[in-house]
């Protein structure tokens, strides 16, 4: 099995065993997943290829590999437009690099390749720990990353994360406020334009709006649902504004949608906030810039992922913590809201 003059790798020892890289990885790193007499296969060819990496020498010594990672389910293009996750992504490398630990990101097509990322990382002791993101309804990687072992936090509501840590924010706390504020100017027809359907914080939002709307006599419209897109935005509130049971008010779930909704109504003829008071979640540069500047709902989310760092930085440590709780957004007003008609 002589390889000449160029180094072996995982996948070289996958072929001649005929298992995954993956499984070699779990298998020289000492990790579950793979039976033991394949455990045995896959260290005999490795060291019969003369198999040796830096990673592997690392694992046995029980060395800290110094590095995180982050599996983000988007479209890479998208990440320059979306402010909170550059944001949020900003707030943690402020306090891996503190600790001179570094951030392994990559984009991935679902959370499949998410998870399988995860996988290889830990499997080749790339990483110490693991923040997951876009928490889902009964989530598969969940019960994966806990199989894993490997130190994990979640962005996200703990009724979702299981065993995991949990870093949130109370969104309920933050509907309420403001479907207050909007009912004290006399708003009775409010709109929403959510994003993904299936998020855990999604479904929070949804049952918040809902009875929030019960509790103070408005007219809750559908909620349309979206992939956070301006696209997607634009053609849910074009869909509202040319219903019969038009809303004078509505909530956006992030700040390119409802950017996107106040070119919808500018394009309809309608005046904001006269005839259509608009409510972003999450203030940007983006909502401040436009004309009228978005009424938000404002939090400090780069200290949102530096809490979530510094929680992921404790577990690897072997510090026990049962989670972070972050301040709740807060409501600002500016001039997309006012009473119907004024």
């Amino acid at each position: 099995m002589k390889q000449g003059t160029r180094r072996p790798t995982i996948a070289d020892i996958a072929k001649v065993v005929g298992v995954s890289k993956v499984s070699v990885s779990n298998a020289l790193n000492g990790q579950p997943g793979v039976s033991e007499a394949t455990r045995a296969r896959v260290r005999a060819v490795a060291e019969e290829l003369g198999f040796v990496r830096n990673s592997a020498a690392r694992a046995l010594s029980g060395a800290k590999a110094h590095a995180v990672g982050l599996a983000l389910c988007r479209p890479a293009r998208m990440l320059g437009t979306e402010p909170f996750f550059m944001e949020l992504i900003g707030g943690i490398e402020t306090v891996l690099s503190e600790g001179a630990y570094s951030l392994a990101l990559q984009v991935v097509a679902d959370h499949d390749k998410g998870l399988e990322a995860y996988r290889r990382w830990w499997g080749e002791r790339h990483i110490d720990g693991a923040i997951l993101v876009d928490l889902r309804q009964d989530d598969p990687r969940i019960p994966a990353m806990e199989e894993l072992g490997l130190p994990t936090v979640v962005i996200g509501h703990p009724s979702g994360s299981g065993s995991l840590t949990p870093v949130w924010s109370d969104d309920a706390a933050a509907v309420r406020e403001t479907l207050e504020y909007l009912a004290a100017l006399g708003h009775r027809a409010v709109g929403r334009v959510a994003g993904l359907p299936g998020l855990v914080h999604t479904a929070i939002r949804d049952a918040a709006f809902a009875e929030s709307c019960a509790q103070l006599g408005l007219q809750p419209l559908p909620t349309v649902h979206t992939d956070y897109t301006g696209e997607e935005g634009a053609r849910a509130t074009r869909r509202l504004l040319v219903s019969p049971a038009r809303p004078t008010a509505i909530v956006y779930d992030n700040d390119i949608m409802a950017v996107a909704g106040l070119s919808v109504a500018q394009e309809l003829g309608l005046e904001v906030p006269r005839d259509l008071s608009i409510v972003a979640w999450d203030d940007s540069p983006l909502v401040q810039v436009v004309r009228p500047a978005l009424t938000a709902l404002t939090r400090d989310i780069h200290a949102y992922g530096a809490n979530a760092g510094r929680t992921l930085l404790s577990l690897i440590a072997g510090e026990r913590t049962a989670g972070f709780e972050d301040a709740a957004p807060r409501l600002t007003p500016r001039g997309s809201t006012a009473a119907p008609g004024a």
